[in-house]
């Protein structure tokens, strides 16, 4: 015997408004009213209820899944990739007139009182691998893998604070309210993942970026599209696991319940925010038992603990690197880590010394050896790892008490691996003073309609209409970086 709710269903005029949401046509719609309630429940969730459930790419994806390694604080390219001789030579002089002309940095005061001053790097510098790659001392395992990545050294953005130029890098805009880049590509290819989120987000470092969530939001898109932070140990996710007394079979009854109420109002109204309701009600009860067997490492060897030093490293880092490739494995479409403090001014914590040592150290070996063990999985083809932050750093010091650099929008490095990029490749060198592009200039945006290109989208194509407008992650710019993949 049926249930009040699914008369309520089956009803003709509340058929006739599911199935036009659903767009079936008369035919179907005779079909579905003579179907079993299971069919019937079916066809809901696969029309409304399931959101995230992995969806055709435009084209044949290079990528199927994002690892993206942001080091949040603007790293310093002068001191790890890009090596510049006659920096070198000119250390402690003026810099140019005409290289400040119309620019603007983050603290002009500290750039400019008694003329702002070039600033080699105390760092030693070596080739590396086929590609002839310039490498810092400070980066030993990195160096190790430059046949394995794409290193674009012209990258360039828009804003120089940290909070809005986080923000650009994450969602294309300095505005609130836009959509993540995580977000978007859930939005436009799922996830392949039944019991964990589509976009996952891990942090470590002694604080979290700045600009905190907004940095993996969903803006105007549905929010099951946005970023859910997992915790890499302890209780994975806050007020996940069920209160004492309540059992599994309470717990299922009540979930079933409310989802009965919410299908019934979502098929009323066809609200797609109840329906990221109903999946977030569904997610969270599979993950209290999938997100503790995730960060439970004791099925992993010892010899690839240590390969990323989740023993050794003293921060979370390498753990979390390794966790990116066990939420990989798992088919979760996309996974940002957040590593802080990169912020180097100068002055207590942020020197380009002891602090700077600290924070390379910390992920040199972990990135190595994430992109050596999804290759020796036979992950790294389909997984494409992007390194890099919001910014880079001036080739002026800054007058403070100890060195440091300014925020540099203009030319900064990023690297990529796997998931169809070219592999020992060299994208774009800077001038002899690493101010500025000499040759092939990259915006962010550039970077953006790149990355969804390798994943099967077509960046002009992927919108979503707000407030009467067909938004994008790239707005109206964009050019495909065709030297990272061709």
């Amino acid at each position: 015997m049926q249930s009040t709710f699914e008369n309520n269903l089956l009803s003709a005029q509340t058929r006739r408004h599911f199935f036009s949401r659903c767009g079936m046509g008369v035919g179907s719609m005779a079909l579905a009213s003579l179907t079993q309630k299971d069919r019937l429940q079916a066809a809901v969730d696969d029309k409304l209820n399931n959101p995230l459930i992995a969806k055709k790419p435009q084209y044949a994806p290079k990528a199927k899944n994002v690892i993206f390694l942001f080091m949040a604080g603007g790293p310093s390219q002068l001191e790890l990739f890009d090596y510049k001789p006659v920096l070198q030579k000119y250390n402690g002089e003026p810099i140019p007139e005409s290289y400040l002309e119309g620019k603007r940095f983050a603290f002009m005061d500290s750039s400019f009182k008694n003329r702002s001053t070039l600033m080699g790097t105390r760092r030693e510098f070596r080739q590396y691998g086929q590609s002839g790659m310039w490498v810092s001392e400070l980066l030993p395992h990195t160096a190790g893998i430059v046949d394995e990545c794409t290193f674009v050294k012209t990258v360039k953005t828009n804003l120089f604070n940290h909070a809005p130029a986080k923000l650009f890098m994450n969602t294309g805009s300095g505005q609130f309210g836009r959509p993540s880049m995580g977000a978007w590509t859930t939005y436009g290819l799922g996830s392949e993942c039944d019991d964990l989120p589509g976009f996952v987000v891990l942090q470590s470092g002694p604080r979290g970026p700045r600009g905190g969530a907004v940095n993996w939001g969903s803006g105007f898109l549905p929010t099951v599209h946005q970023g859910v932070p997992l915790r890499g140990q302890g209780e994975p996710i806050l007020n996940l696991t069920s209160p004492e007394g309540i059992d599994d079979v309470t717990q299922r009854s009540v979930i079933d319940t409310v989802k009965d109420l919410n299908l019934k109002r979502l098929v009323e109204t066809g609200d797609p925010e109840i329906s990221t309701r109903i999946s977030a009600y569904e997610m969270a009860y599979k993950m209290q038992a999938s997100a503790p067997d995730l960060i439970d490492l004791s099925d992993e060897s010892q010899e690839t603990k240590d390969m990323y030093g989740v023993d050794t490293n003293g921060s979370n880092f390498a753990r979390n690197c390794l966790l990116a490739r066990r939420l990989v494995e798992k088919g979760v479409r996309f996974i940002q880590l957040y590593h802080t403090n990169w912020d180097s001014h100068g002055g207590p914590g942020e020197n380009l010394q002891n602090d700077f040592e600290k924070v390379v150290k910390e992920i040199d070996q972990p990135c190595a050896a994430l992109v050596k063990d999804l290759k020796r999985r036979g992950l790294l083809d389909d997984t494409l790892v992007i390194w890099g932050g919001e910014f880079g750093r001036t080739p002026m010091g800054e007058n403070r008490s100890t060195t440091g650099r300014n925020h540099h929008i203009d030319a900064f490095t990023m690297w990529f691996a796997g998931g169809g990029t070219k592999p020992g490749n060299i994208v774009g060198e800077t001038d002899e003073l690493g101010f500025d592009a000499a040759i092939d200039p990259v915006h962010t945006h550039d970077v953006h309609a790149t990355i969804l290109h390798l994943l099967g989208m077509d960046h002009e194509k992927l919108t979503f209409r707000f407030q009467g407008r067909d938004f994008r992650l790239t707005d109206i710019h964009g050019e495909l970086i065709e030297k990272m993949y061709t």
